[in-house]
């Protein structure tokens, strides 16, 4: 790790999560969750300090740096509370139980997670980041901790009964109410389409002002229902963010990439983490745009995702890395001197000295570089007189604008960027989070598998099959159950249903990027696990199996944030299983699922975009496109180069005729392809040549 030992360690230098162990030396009695904390808490009659954040997350380092190296703070800790650190990547159940009560307590949620829990971890108190004194109108943390110890000796009984009140409400909240119908009327998507329409910024992309995150849910909706309707209205919303994201600040010019959110509405002035989980779906409607569209802008952005996950984020196992952090050091004489974006940014007289006067010219008019710095809003001074690269003129423009041949420009601009990228790699790096989740590789083998197949690109299908293997092989108990987390020789923790659903829908998308029976098999076998641990009685999955948090609450997730929901992506699997096996089971267990969130569908569909592109694959007419004979022929490459997300793509061989015995009937020609595609459950005649096959397809 890079945090120098300050202190002796704690408790938490036996954990193997980066972010624990970025706390390890604070002065902080600091105890993972787990039951020694809790009877530390019930025999001593102390309320608990509960902080939840993770290992990228910029003001939970700045809180570290405030409070829990602060030894007269730490002391206030130590006498009055049992402190336990929780990183929510580990166990997003945890952080989704005290989240809920931060967010109706409080109004808003966010890391790092401060809650004050009783013995019993029923949650009294919550909040954010609370800084060292009063300030941002907000009281200083020793003041709180100093409140909270007072009420807890003086007024334990109102507390207790509070907090029980409490759990009741949310318990409540997290059991839905009655089921609607299994199945979406197309009436619940066109409102979805309208709200959208609604909140888009017609002028710079996105949806909504500041701060603009990308949600590829919504993308993924959209795209889905202009397939279905043909609304041009849809795609164009897509397509213009796209563009937009890649011109600005927040895609990574040089390395590739996308940071985690923009702080202004015009995608420019990044917070500069990078997660797995953005760059996997990202990649996704890049691909699935590039598809559509034909734009080669699109597929640079979508090779740039790949290429900087396969260079920066891929473990020697073959699997991804989570994260990197926004904080890094401006040079190596300060290794602990880190700031916000230090790792990004530019000052004019760098990019002179690198590239020359001419040079520096064109690259800052092509990349927005002014000679004091070109960030106005900087309300914490972290980029005066620093530049933040983006895409302020073409390569043409750059040409026009200098009076100068476009192929030289383009050409010494290509050649600008490589020298920049060298020089900034000498820089010291952001902090990786080199942890595996499944969950989040599942996401991010579905990209590579999708855009190995799309782009013609055997290397990205490759990385999704070696990621794949890895989880197979080490993720994987011999009684089915996942694993979530993978660091340093660790496999541990066991999966929740993220891990499941992600990692399912991946396997299905690499099954038809390679038609390798075996990650058929284990969509099927992992979807069939999963209903065994998280099934819900009433329709869809709860969340977590684990026993300390179902004994809190135990719930079904049902917002397509950053992530997508479990449900969601289960959904969407339990369709193409349904479709592909004819397993009634599987198609049951899907009617219930919408069924149970039916209501909040038809009432709030903003907050579940993916479970309504899901929904597009259900109201589709059934398509089933089964390739025979060669495997890398001209007919495949031109099914994988058309975007048709509700179809199912089976390859015509002994292993899938076990689950569709007609496919043993599909042959084509010696040394031939053939493609045989069924719509409505009638199949047309086999296609043997490319120009009948587009027909087809249009």
């Amino acid at each position: 790790m890079e945090f120098a030992p300050a202190m002796p360690a704690n408790r938490l230098i036996h954990e193997k999560s980066p972010y624990l162990q970025q706390h390890a030396h604070n002065p902080v009695d600091w105890f993972p969750w787990g039951e020694e904390a809790f009877a530390k808490a019930r025999a001593e009659d102390k309320p608990i300090f509960l902080s939840i954040g993770y290992s990228t997350c910029h003001w939970c380092h700045v809180m570290e740096r405030e409070s829990f190296e602060n030894e007269a703070t730490a002391e206030l800790l130590n006498r009055w509370f049992v402190s336990v650190k929780v990183d929510r990547e580990e166990r997003p159940d945890i952080d989704h139980i005290y989240m809920t009560y931060v967010q109706a307590s409080t109004g808003s949620g966010g890391w790092p997670m401060s809650v004050w829990l009783t013995p019993e971890l029923k949650p009294f108190v919550g909040g954010t980041y609370f800084p060292p004194d009063n300030r941002y109108g907000k009281a200083g943390f020793p003041a709180i901790l100093e409140r909270i110890a007072s009420v807890w000796k003086d007024d334990r009984a109102k507390i207790v009964e509070s907090s029980e009140s409490v759990m009741q409400h949310l318990r409540g909240q997290a059991e839905a109410g009655a089921a609607g119908p299994d199945r979406i009327d197309a009436a619940v998507c066109d409102q979805a389409f309208h709200l959208w329409r609604r909140s888009y910024d017609s002028a710079l992309g996105g949806f909504g002002g500041a701060p603009k995150f990308p949600r590829p849910s919504i993308l993924n909706f959209l795209l889905r229902y202009w397939k279905r309707t043909a609304q041009d209205e849809a795609l164009d919303m897509v397509v213009e963010t796209l563009l937009a994201m890649e011109k600005g600040g927040m895609h990574d010019q040089l390395g590739g990439g996308f940071h985690r959110y923009s702080v202004d509405e015009a995608w420019f002035v990044p917070h500069f983490e990078k997660m797995l989980y953005d760059q996997a779906q990202l990649a996704g409607s890049y691909v699935e745009a590039f598809q559509i569209t034909g734009d080669q802008t699109l597929a640079r952005a979508a090779r740039g995702i790949f290429d900087y996950v396969l260079r920066d984020m891929t473990a020697p196992e073959g699997a991804f890395f989570s994260a990197e952090d926004a904080d890094s050091a401006a040079d190596t004489a300060h290794p602990h001197e880190k700031s916000e974006g230090a790792f990004y940014i530019w000052r004019w007289a760098e990019v002179v000295q690198l590239l020359g006067d001419e040079r520096a010219l064109w690259f800052a008019y092509s990349y927005g570089i002014e000679r004091d710095g070109n960030v106005e809003a900087d309300p914490h001074q972290e980029f005066t007189g620093r530049n933040i690269l983006f895409a302020s003129h073409t390569p043409e423009e750059t040409a026009h604008y200098f009076n100068r041949p476009e192929q030289e420009v383009a050409a010494a601009l290509a050649a600008a960027r490589e020298i920049l990228f060298a020089a900034r790699a000498r820089r010291p790096r952001p902090h990786l989070d080199d942890k595996i989740l499944t969950a989040w590789n599942g996401l991010m083998i579905s990209a590579l598998a999708k855009g190995g197949a799309a782009l013609g690109e055997p290397r990205y299908t490759g990385a999704a099959r070696r990621a794949t293997d890895f989880l197979l092989g080490t993720m994987r108990r011999p009684d089915g159950v996942l694993l979530r987390r993978y660091r340093a020789g660790d496999a541990a923790i066991e999966g929740m249903l993220d891990d499941y659903a992600f990692f399912a829908h991946g396997l299905l998308d690499l099954y038809e990027a390679t038609f390798r029976s075996e990650y058929l098999d284990a969509a099927i076998a992992i979807t069939e696990k999963q209903r065994e641990l998280f099934e819900h009685p009433g329709g869809g999955f709860y969340s977590s199996a684990h026993e300390d948090a179902a004994r809190l609450m135990r719930s079904r997730d049902d917002y397509d944030g950053a992530e997508p929901s479990g449900n969601s992506l289960s959904l969407l699997t339990l369709l193409r299983l349904a479709r592909i096996t004819g397993r009634e089971d599987f198609s049951a267990c899907a009617r219930r699922l919408i069924a149970a969130f039916h209501p909040k569908l038809a009432a709030s569909s903003y907050g579940l975009p993916q479970m309504l592109a899901a929904c597009e694959f259900d109201l589709a007419a059934p398509r089933e496109v089964v390739v025979a004979g060669g495997t890398e022929g001209p007919l495949l490459g031109q099914l994988r180069r058309h975007f048709d997300p509700n179809r199912i793509l089976l390859r015509a061989d002994a292993a899938t005729a076990r689950y569709n015995p007609a496919i043993a009937e599909m042959r084509a020609p010696a040394d031939g392809e053939a493609v045989y595609i069924c719509e409505n459950f009638r199949c047309h005649a086999p296609v043997f040549d490319e120009a009948a096959l587009v027909r087809l397809l249009n």
